[in-house]
């Protein structure tokens, strides 16, 4: 009897160890995710042209057949104020990236750009996250945009955000 209460003595601890390793991990995945609540797109003028907060959105993409937009992306918290970018140090490839899709590329096309100070942009950031969008013909389509996190989406826009080809 004494060996069993031992054991589970020690089956109790180590399980009670395990489970407080794991809060500690989960605390610090928490803190290496975005907790945005929505995202706007800014034309290189600094002018926004579309906004999603909430799930309320303002704004859509239009251009003419032939052009090309470069648009910033920036995440909004719950505040509705921009997110810092958290960059750390030697983690670059950890960090989040955009991923688009849902578009008609008959209409119009949709890349992420990933822009870096000094390379032909004069950014106060050292790192933004950008969309570049081409009109093919006239017409309307619509993209899905998700901040992406190992393997996941740490943000999903609740709307297709709009683009009008002329």
């Amino acid at each position: 009897m004494k060996k069993f209460i031992s054991l589970a003595f020690a089956s109790a601890l180590l399980m009670a160890s395990f489970a407080a390793c794991e809060d500690d991990h989960d605390d610090h995945d928490h803190d290496e995710h975005t907790d945005a609540e929505g995202f706007i797109l800014e034309n290189s003028s600094g002018t926004q042209v579309y906004k999603e907060f909430k799930g309320t959105q303002t704004g859509s993409v239009t251009l003419t057949a032939g052009a090309t937009l470069e648009l910033s992306v920036h995440f909004l918290g719950d505040d509705g104020k921009e997110l810092a970018h958290e960059g750390h140090e030697g983690e670059e490839e950890e960090e989040g990236s955009l991923k688009v899709s849902g578009f008609n590329s008959s209409i119009a096309t949709v890349e992420v750009e990933e822009e870096h100070a000094g390379e032909g942009h004069d950014h106060d950031e050292e790192h933004e996250m950008a969309l570049e969008i081409k009109g093919v013909k006239a017409g309307s389509t619509s993209f899905k945009l998700e901040l992406m996190h190992d393997g996941h989406a740490d943000y999903t826009s609740t709307n297709n955000v709009p683009i009008t080809v002329k």
